[in-house]
């Protein structure tokens, strides 16, 4: 039996093999005449739609040839030219404005026999061409010298692009001036890009003039010479334009149909088919970019699928026959197989159940390991949770009685100075000052470990003034002595909301001096404390002209240890949101680069 098996093995190994080299052989040949038939098929009908656009510029340009034709032969434009009257020259204007629209020309005007420009249709605009001298542009001294010429460049005043079509004008005297009508491609853009594949026409230098990729415009088939480059930069034909290459590579130097590789605007590298057309009447060229890939998978892909259809009802006969073969040795194997294979199952059974056994008291045992590791894992996350709530508020107690310790030592510098002067008035009130702050250090201190202890207790009304007149006394000998300007608008007494006077001290100090070190060193720093009542809520803004909160910050601003201050603790932020939230209000944050910051508390309001 093993024996008539391993013949069969070999049999349709080597059955699967010849099919396998068959099938291969057979795509690779399918896919190869599939996607030459699609690049030919592409090519073609590429080359139909480049024709046919061709045609379709031409047109628009015949279209346009006959504006400055006709107008060359205007008695109205002859008399104005002739006499040089500015009233004609008016009249001219509105005559030029009434034409655009019939004609779809983006501009037209009229220069005199000096170049200078007397009459336009753009004469109402910001960008009017009206007294702008175009004597040093091509298509004024060619019309002078052969009576009609076409130069396409960027607009000196409009900066906009296009194909100035110009006429010389002639009178008794000779030549009177010239029509020029400039053509702007926009619409005949916007139509190729509504088709696939890229559209764009060059003239004699190989300058992409007119693409439905405006990224392409003013760039070259080929690498320009330099100087054929700064000849092209003098005449301002292309502004400032760098002239690069287009990102378009081909295959092979000499394959037909045009096969290139190009890369998109979305920095995408796609296959195309290429074609090329010149445009009747005209220098230019026009290029045409037919996506190829989904075109060429098509085309292999049919090819393919007909190559393994016909394939596939010989491979199905050879093996049919093959398994006709076989089945007589097989039939008499089956038998003795099936005894061999009776008594091997019951065996592998029994060594499954001795397994599946021995895997249960096993994983039993690594249960009860897990559950206890579970456990020890709970209490050691519960332990580092309380270590870091601890560690945060202590962080925050040692930041926030910074502020009034800083203030203590101000004082306390000021009292010996005032003792040093004989004036012991000034320095008992310095040192009572003292006195409250190391009260105040304590009510810190005492408010911080009742946050940590998630209480709100102690919220009631609260006077506005009382805390803003604390918040200033803590800050008023840094404000000086940083130069910061503190504009506090102080409400009447009777304004309370609901609170807690010195916790909402620690809010305000908190945002004014992080206003005072946003804007150290500038010279203009502004703090302006205000407040209104809206409603049923009292606003308290703090707002400066500092440089702004970065946008990666603000993102975080809430979040602890989040902080743009060399040796910041990044809770500040944190302890008044924590605060404000308590008092049931919240805290608000708007700020951009270059124009300051703004935090809004929010609090209710209390009669």
């Amino acid at each position: 039996m093993n024996a008539s098996l391993s013949r069969a093995a070999i049999q349709w190994t080597v059955y699967a093999l010849l099919a396998a080299a068959a099938l291969l052989a057979a795509l690779w040949l399918a896919g190869d005449y599939g996607r030459e038939q699609a690049y030919r098929t592409l090519d073609a009908r590429a080359r139909n739609a480049a024709t046919l656009n061709a045609v379709v510029l031409r047109t628009v340009l015949e279209k346009q040839r006959s504006v400055p034709f006709v107008l060359a032969q205007d008695r109205d434009v002859s008399t104005a030219l002739a006499s040089g009257d500015p009233a004609l020259f008016h009249g001219l204007d509105r005559k030029l404005e009434g034409l655009i629209g019939e004609t779809g020309a983006a501009v037209i005007y009229i220069l005199d026999k000096k170049g200078l420009a007397v009459a336009a249709s753009n004469w109402r605009t910001p960008t009017s061409f009206v007294g702008h001298d175009y004597a040093f542009r091509p298509y004024y001294s060619t019309a002078v010298k052969l009576g009609a010429a076409e130069y396409y460049a960027l607009g000196t005043a409009s900066l906009r692009p296009g194909l100035y079509i110009s006429r010389r004008v002639e009178g008794p005297q000779g030549v009177l001036g010239v029509i020029v009508v400039k053509l702007e491609f926009d619409q005949v853009e916007a139509d190729w890009r509504n088709a696939s594949g890229a559209s764009y026409v060059t003239d004699g230098h190989g300058v992409v003039l007119v693409t439905s990729i405006p990224q392409w415009r003013f760039m070259s088939l080929v690498d320009i010479p330099p100087q054929s480059q700064a000849a092209l930069r003098d005449s301002l034909q292309f502004g400032d334009a760098p002239l690069a290459t287009l990102p378009v590579v081909p295959h092979t130097a000499e394959e037909q149909p045009d096969i290139v590789k190009a890369t998109l605007p979305d920095a995408r590298l796609a296959d195309f088919i290429r074609v090329a057309v010149p445009v009747p009447t005209t220098a230019w060229t026009l290029h045409m970019l037919a996506p190829a890939a989904q075109e060429v998978r098509a085309g292999v892909r049919e090819a393919r699928s007909l190559a393994v259809l016909g394939l596939i009802p010989v491979l199905a006969l050879a093996a049919w026959l093959l398994y006709r073969h076989q089945r007589i040795l097989r039939r008499a194997a089956e038998a003795r197989a099936a005894r061999e294979e009776l008594e091997q199952r019951v065996s592998e059974r029994t060594a499954e159940l001795s397994a599946t056994n021995k895997r249960l008291e096993f994983e039993v045992e690594e249960r009860q390991k897990t559950v206890m590791r579970l456990q020890e894992v709970r209490e050691e996350l519960a332990q580092a949770n309380r270590l870091a709530i601890l560690g945060q508020v202590a962080a925050g107690i040692t930041h926030e009685i910074n502020q009034p310790v800083a203030a203590i030592r101000s004082y306390a510098d000021n009292a010996r100075t005032f003792l040093e002067r004989k004036e012991p008035e000034a320095a008992s009130e310095n040192l009572s000052t003292i006195a409250s702050l190391t009260e105040r250090i304590g009510t810190i201190a005492d408010g911080l470990r009742t946050f940590s202890r998630k209480g709100t207790g102690g919220v009631e009304p609260t006077s506005v003034a009382e805390a803003m007149d604390g918040a200033f006394l803590l800050l008023n000998n840094r404000l000086r002595q940083q130069g910061v300007e503190l504009a506090c608008d102080i409400p009447p007494p009777d304004i309370r909301v609901m609170g807690n006077r010195v916790r909402l001290e620690q809010v305000l100090v908190n945002l004014i001096q992080n206003a005072m070190e946003a804007m150290e060193g500038q010279a203009d720093g502004r703090v302006d404390l205000t407040w209104r009542r809206h409603g049923d809520e009292t606003e308290l803004v703090v707002a400066d002209n500092g440089p702004g909160i970065p946008p990666e910050v603000m993102e975080r601003l809430f979040t602890p240890f989040t902080t743009t201050k060399k040796g910041g603790l990044g809770l500040g932020h944190v302890i008044c949101n924590d605060i404000i939230t308590e008092f049931g209000g919240r805290l608000e944050v708007e700020s951009a680069p270059g124009q300051g910051t703004r935090f809004t508390i929010y609090l209710r309001s209390m009669q």
